[in-house]
């Protein structure tokens, strides 16, 4: 395969503002440990921008640089910090609050933490139950709202001198919305939006003022927002770079690590039961039963997709596919995952394979949104507008343009990540055919 011409990108000259939906666990995890990598205090374990290489060329020719020597991405020095959030807390406060870093290590960071001071926050209690936010704004309209959040971020880019923005959500999970008629086209959703249509939640408006104002958008929640038709044409229309939905941290992960395997080896499945418990803020909001639904949508979908019974229906055909999330105030933020997978075999014989997976939700979600944060800015910088399904890598259900499956498999997501990286660098894409020889 020839090698494309590399296409015209932005350097990536200046400073990159960060703005997140939510000031909760995983936004202050985030930031905190940027810092700390700043300082040198830790490395940033988990970040493919920072941490992974890429294969360039064949095998012989050695060359294996760094995913952040070889793509123009911002500098970590060059980021600034900023967010919305319901709760008025500092940074350092609310990451006290959710516990997942110790005092050990807020501390030696405590000013730089203590100085990023969280928005007041479009909130609905309608849209997320559990959560009684007292630093919200007030406006008339929806509209009126969003056009708050498209000065907040003017503002944010202004008093920072920043070059650039993207926008984050870290917020919490949304009470579950079925697209309607209202998200159809961008005329519909305005209307919505003017006539205060309970359709149109926060997680909409801050992807609509995101969008408006030219700043790509990563929604790291299942929340229906900027996956709804409307938006993904506002963000055709404004050259605006989106991606979504809800990050791939914990058991969901291990799916799309286990499933492939399972299908390249064809032993069929007859039920996967899976169960978590958690006691964060997450939660905490995923206790409500509407809020619990949105989630359960994005984490069912996946291993369908991957295992397609529809092509292989000896093998799974009629698979049980179970999801609890159980709200267990002890746990924190170390959320439990337990999996149990009943597995067929040779000659229809059962076997099981059981997961016990004790992640720290945050600290697996904290190296994603800093890799969707540089990739979603160097794609913007590249010219490339819409929906971004090169970053499914990093998400449980991964946008894609209207006809086509989303493609789950870790791999397969990775592959497709460093090939749409090596595109656009005007280097060769790798196959693995296993072609190089060495000439007699």
């Amino acid at each position: 395969m020839n090698p494309s011409a590399p296409r015209t990108i932005a350097p990536a000259t200046g400073r990159l503002g960060i703005l997140t939906p939510g000031l909760g666990a995983v936004a202050t995890t985030f930031i905190a440990g940027v810092e700390s990598v700043r300082r040198g205090y830790s490395k940033p374990i988990g970040s493919l921008t920072q941490m992974a290489t890429i294969r360039l060329g064949k095998r012989t020719d050695q060359r294996s640089p760094l995913i952040r020597d070889f793509v123009p991405l911002a500098r970590l020095d060059d980021l600034v910090f900023g967010g919305w959030d319901p709760i008025p807390d500092d940074a350092l406060t609310a990451a006290r609050t959710a516990g997942v870093l110790n005092s050990a290590e807020l501390d030696r960071i405590a000013p730089f933490l203590s100085g990023i001071v969280p928005m007041s926050a479009v909130f609905d209690n309608r849209y997320v139950t559990r959560i009684h936010g007292t630093h919200v704004k007030t406006g008339t309209t929806k509209r009126d709202l969003a056009d708050q959040l498209r000065q907040d971020i003017r503002d944010f880019k202004a008093r920072n001198r920043l070059d650039r923005v993207v926008v984050v959500w870290c917020g919490s999970t949304e009470v579950f919305i079925r697209p309607g008629q209202q998200h159809s086209t961008i005329e519909e959703f305005e209307r919505a939006m003017d006539r205060n249509d309970e359709a149109i939640s926060p997680a909409m408006l801050y992807a609509w003022a995101a969008i408006m104002e030219g700043v790509p958008y990563a929604n790291g929640a299942p929340n229906l927002a900027v996956d709804t038709p409307a938006l993904q044409r506002l963000a055709l229309d404004r050259a605006v770079a989106i991606s979504g939905k809800d990050f791939k941290t914990g058991q969901t992960w291990m799916k799309t690590v286990i499933a492939p395997g399972l299908k390249a080896r064809m032993l069929g499945l007859r039920g996967w039961y899976s169960t978590n418990i958690l006691g964060n803020r997450d939660g905490e909001v995923l206790d409500d039963p509407a809020s619990f639904k949105t989630k359960e949508e994005s984490k069912l979908s996946v291993l369908r997709t991957i295992l397609q019974p529809e092509v292989y229906p000896d093998l799974y055909e009629g698979f049980s596919h179970v999801v609890r999330i159980n709200y267990y105030p002890p746990r924190g933020d170390n959320k439990e995952g337990w999996d149990n997978i009943d597995i067929v075999g040779w000659m229809n014989y059962p076997m099981q394979i059981k997961v016990n997976f004790l992640c720290r939700d945050s600290i697996l979600a904290a190296p994603i949104v800093l890799d969707l944060a540089l990739f979603s800015d160097f794609a913007q910088r590249a010219g490339m507008k819409g929906i971004q399904e090169w970053l499914s890598f990093y998400y449980k259900s991964p946008m894609v343009v209207e006809g086509l499956q989303p493609e789950h498999d870790l791999f397969i997501q990775q592959t497709k990540l460093k090939n749409t990286l090596r595109h656009l660098m005007g280097e060769e894409q790798i196959t693995h055919l296993g072609l190089e020889y060495y000439e007699p």
